[in-house]
C-alpha cells in the first residue's frame, strides 16, 4: 500500500433498499488525511452507505475499493448484555482479527472509568458507546467509518474522540462519518456528502460532495 495511493474509492457505486435508490452513481477518492461527514435526513441511507463502503452490504451497482484496513463502528452497539465489559472487548477486537494483549485492554478500560468486570447489561448508553469505540484507540486502522460516533457521548468523551480523529488524520488517515448533530469543537475541517434533500451543512464544509 503506497503512502500515496487512496485509502478508498467508489466507481458509479449506487445504494437502494428494496428496490427504490438511496443514493449514487456516487463517484469518491478518499486520500489520506480527508474526512468526509455524511449528512441527511432519517431514511435517506447513510447507514446504507457506510456499511456499503464497510464492504457489509454490495452496492447495487458499480464497486467500492479499499485501499488499507478498515475500522466500521455502526451506531447500534453490538455487545453482549451478560457478558462484562472487558470479555465484550475482547470479542469486538477477535472478531475483527485485532491482536491486543489482555494488559492493554484493562489498561484502556481503566483509563476510562469504566468497571472491567462489570456486566455490560448494567453499563449506562455512553459506557457502552466507549466500549464500542474502544478498537480505534487500541488497534488503529488507516480508514475509519463512523455511523453516528458521538451517540450517547458525554461532552468530555465527544472532545477526546475529536481529538483522536484530528490526530488519526495528521497521520495520515482518513474518516468517513454520518452525525445527526453538530461536530465537536476540534473536530477537523470535513467535506459535506449531502444524501436525499438538501439539508444544511452542520460546519463549514471543505468541499461539497455529490452523491
Amino acid at each position: 500500500m503506497s503512502a500515496t495511493s487512496p485509502l478508498l474509492g467508489t466507481c458509479q457505486a449506487v445504494g437502494e433498499r428494496q428496490g427504490v435508490r438511496l443514493w449514487g452513481p456516487l463517484d469518491l477518492t478518499l486520500g489520506r488525511g480527508r474526512a468526509v461527514h455524511v449528512q441527511g435526513a432519517n431514511g435517506s441511507g447513510k447507514t446504507t452507505l457506510l456499511r456499503t463502503l464497510a464492504g457489509l452490504r454490495r452496492p447495487a451497482a458499480g464497486r467500492i475499493v479499499h485501499g488499507g484496513p478498515t475500522w466500521f463502528i455502526g451506531h447500534a452497539t453490538p455487545l453482549a448484555d451478560e457478558l462484562d465489559a472487558r470479555s465484550n472487548l475482547r470479542d469486538l477486537l477477535d472478531l475483527h482479527q485485532a491482536e491486543v494483549d489482555a494488559a492493554r485492554i484493562d489498561a484502556w478500560l481503566t483509563r476510562q472509568g469504566l468497571p472491567a468486570r462489570r456486566a455490560v447489561r448494567q453499563l449506562s448508553a455512553g459506557q457502552r458507546r466507549r466500549i464500542t469505540l474502544a478498537p480505534l484507540w487500541l488497534a488503529p486502522r488507516p480508514l475509519w467509518l463512523l455511523d453516528e460516533p458521538f451517540d450517547a457521548l458525554d461532552q468530555s468523551t465527544c472532545e477526546a474522540l475529536a481529538r483522536w480523529s484530528a490526530a488519526h488524520l495528521a497521520g495520515g488517515g482518513a474518516i468517513v462519518l454520518s452525525s445527526h448533530q453538530s461536530l465537536p469543537a476540534g473536530f477537523p475541517r470535513c467535506d459535506v456528502l449531502r444524501l436525499g434533500a438538501a439539508a444544511p451543512a452542520t460546519r463549514p464544509a471543505g468541499q461539497e460532495l455529490t452523491p
